[in-house]
């Protein structure tokens, strides 16, 4: 896939800000280290998928990567 740079990789050409409470923040953290994510951006993704898969769609993610995690479909690699 190509992105909007011409460069091959994720097109991920939104940002969503969020503000969150200096405990939400330390519970994505908390999660982050449990699970060894390798950023933050990477656990919130993880967080998003596992709500979407709570919602009946199930994407495994584990062991990417930060710039491979996906919300809506499996890495490179992943099936």
């Amino acid at each position: 896939m190509r992105n909007s740079s011409g460069s091959s990789g994720l097109a991920r050409e939104e940002r969503l800000q969020i503000m969150l409470s200096p405990e939400e923040l330390q519970a994505v953290d908390n999660f982050r280290f449990k699970h060894r994510m390798p950023s933050r951006a990477a656990a919130v993704r993880e967080l998003l998928r596992h709500g979407i898969a709570a919602m009946g769609e199930v994407v495994e993610n584990a062991g990417i990567k930060s710039g491979d995690y996906g919300v809506l479909k499996a890495p490179r690699g992943v099936e």
